[in-house]
């Protein structure tokens, strides 16, 4: 039983960082509907930014934080409007904005590649090798900075959505960038909003998930790609809740293959889960079929 608490809150820890993450790819593909292969890069980007302000330039840790996240925010609207938004002028096809996300991907990686090397480098942390003990459970410190942090980004971002003209003007855009256009709202405006949260919130993640693991390199981009995608695929593409959830599964399903199983096979279950759910529900857990009218 206390293997398995311990692995819940690992998975809890771990699906925090997952759901910052996938909220990120939502949101982009809510208002674009497009899949943009570029953020698990601009997760990568982030956690290095950190790392360089704090370990290079000797700043503050709260002060590399917030420069962080504001830097890759700012370096989202940049990606959107140098790369995206003249495709959408011209009228292109959606698909190719994906092609566009995939070459500023490759751009970043070779990018921090060649500053930095692909070597693995000691991460920066809070609370270095403190545990808070609950009975016979052992809980890293950062797990608990990482819950709550989260926890509070979700809770604003939310409240920013449902509350704020803003917000009401994204869900507009998604709902129909023409109509939103018909009614003033500045639809390059909302994207680069979009934007511009979903590179902080991925920034966030990767400096939290860097700060856990105590260690970074070029290749961490990479497997939260995939992971953060299939958390989206699974709640629902442009479902935002949906998203949470299908973080959190993922991130659960792979802490406890990875304690009871074997830690080799870990991301198999997930991607298990993700088949059945999509075999059953292809339009995901909180998925709604849509009507398109021709």
């Amino acid at each position: 039983m206390t293997l398995f608490l311990q692995q819940i809150i690992n998975g809890i820890a771990l699906g925090s960082v997952y759901a910052l993450t996938a909220i990120g790819y939502s949101m982009v593909y809510g208002v674009l509907e497009l899949v943009n292969f570029a953020h698990g890069n601009v997760y990568m980007a982030g956690a290095f930014v950190y790392y360089l302000l704090a370990v290079t330039l000797l700043l503050p840790w709260w002060l590399s934080f917030v420069l962080a996240v504001v830097i890759m925010g700012f370096f989202g609207v940049l990606y959107d409007a140098a790369t995206l938004r003249p495709l959408r002028k011209a009228g292109l096809p959606k698909f190719t904005g994906l092609i566009s996300s995939i070459g500023v991907s490759t751009v970043i990686y070779n990018v921090f590649f060649l500053l930095l090397g692909a070597e693995t480098k000691l991460y920066p942390t809070f609370f270095e090798g403190r545990l808070l003990r609950i009975g016979s459970l052992s809980i890293n410190y950062i797990y608990v900075v990482i819950v709550a942090v989260s926890t509070g980004f979700l809770l604003l971002l939310t409240f920013f959505i449902n509350k704020t003209k803003v917000g009401m003007a994204m869900r507009a855009v998604a709902q129909s960038a023409e109509a939103a256009e018909c009614m003033g709202i500045s639809t390059n405006r909302i994207v680069s909003v979009t934007f511009f949260i979903g590179s902080a919130l991925a920034a966030i993640s990767g400096i939290l998930s860097c700060m856990s693991y105590r260690s970074i390199d070029i290749s961490v981009g990479t497997a939260i790609t995939i992971k953060a995608f299939a958390a989206t695929v699974l709640g629902g593409v442009g479902n935002l809740p949906g998203a949470v959830i299908g973080a959190f599964a993922i991130a659960i399903a792979e802490v406890l293959t990875a304690g009871y199983i074997s830690s080799n096979i870990r991301s198999i279950s997930s991607f298990i889960i993700l088949i059945l759910v999509l075999l059953f529900r292809p339009n995901g857990l909180m998925g709604r079929s849509v009507q398109k009218k021709v």
